[in-house]
């Protein structure tokens, strides 16, 4: 793979910023990829892919005007950077960018790559197959939500399943539609094993994913949430009520054997739902969410096999090589 040189600080080559929050996905590759010495190559003619190494995250915070309402000025400053390259270079013309590939986890991230990035491999946290996102060409980047850049994974694992009391645990800001409509069905409830919050503090919301047999991962404003990472993390078995979002790893993993998929219109039955699981098929599935936690964890230093960075680059070479498009 090569990286290449041009493009500015701080929105390119520059993950420091971004390495803690819900964004942290694109630094830490970033960080990861630009350190590595087993994969890169300094010329490009050797090279199988090219990494575009820039922030949609901080491209927002540097350039989007405040109440603006447009981002054009966002989408023209991605646009000068490709025109640079081909500029300079030949290959991103020679294949219209189809062995080109970035990270980005910010919601507009889709929409300020279309034109001129379409054909790149696109690997987004806001992985929506109503907007835009080709699946078989495009790769889903798990939302990470990191809290210490120190302790990126944070304290894995929770209860047995045994000890797991709450049969289903979700808190969060009311983003979106999803969300209202789920505090409205279950936040009153009579039902004790059903635990339904607006927001609760961080320590509270830890304890409850670990204590939980179902976390339910609700969509935003966007499809994505660091939810599905975090209960994964937590040895909590994923709901997710998202129904246009492209889990991470679908090509690689059996996501319907460690997580369920609640449609949106079937919140009102969602402890129907979760309770007609046998407590059989319930172990059986946390087993198979301990087995996985590997593939959703950041290393610091060097990356460890079947880690996080190592499946987004699966994942990016897997499309490459099969890509029809």
């Amino acid at each position: 793979m090569h990286v290449y040189s041009e493009g500015d600080r701080p929105i390119f080559h520059q993950p420091e910023a971004i390495m803690e929050g819900i964004y942290a996905s694109e630094g830490w590759f970033m960080k990861l990829m630009e350190s590595s010495h087993r994969l890169l190559t300094r010329d490009p003619t050797k090279a199988h892919l090219f990494y575009l190494p820039f922030s949609s995250r901080i491209l927002q915070q540097k350039l989007y005007v405040h109440d603006s309402h447009s981002r054009r000025n966002l989408v023209k400053y991605l646009k000068n950077y490709i025109d640079l390259i081909a500029s300079n270079h030949p290959f991103w013309n020679r294949t219209r960018g189809s062995d080109h590939f970035f990270t980005a986890c910010h919601d507009w991230a889709p929409a300020e790559t279309r034109g001129p990035y379409i054909n790149c491999i696109r690997s987004l946290c806001n992985a929506d197959v109503g907007v835009d996102f080709v699946v078989g060409k495009d790769v889903s980047l798990p939302e990470t939500k990191i809290s210490s850049s120190q302790n990126p994974n944070g304290n894995i694992g929770g209860n047995r399943p045994s000890k797991r009391t709450i049969l289903a645990f979700f808190a969060g800001n009311l983003h979106g539609y999803v969300r209202p409509i789920l505090l409205k069905q279950w936040s009153s409830r009579p039902e004790p094993d059903m635990k339904i919050f607006n927001r609760i503090d961080h320590k509270s919301y830890i304890r409850y994913m670990k204590r939980s047999r179902f976390c339910v991962c609700a969509k935003g404003y966007e499809v994505n949430s660091p939810r599905v990472v975090e209960s994964v993390l937590n040895g909590c078995v994923p709901v997710i009520i998202s129904d246009n979002f492209v889990p991470p790893f679908l090509e690689i993993l059996d996501w319907e054997s460690f997580a369920v998929f609640v449609p949106e219109k079937e919140i009102p039955n969602l402890r129907k739902i979760l309770i007609s699981i046998p407590v059989r098929r319930y172990v059986e599935m946390q087993k198979r969410v301990m087995k996985v936690q590997k593939h959703f964890m950041w290393h610091d230093g060097e990356p460890v096999r079947y880690d996080l960075f190592h499946m987004i680059l699966h994942l990016v070479w897997y499309n490459r090589v099969f890509q029809t498009f």
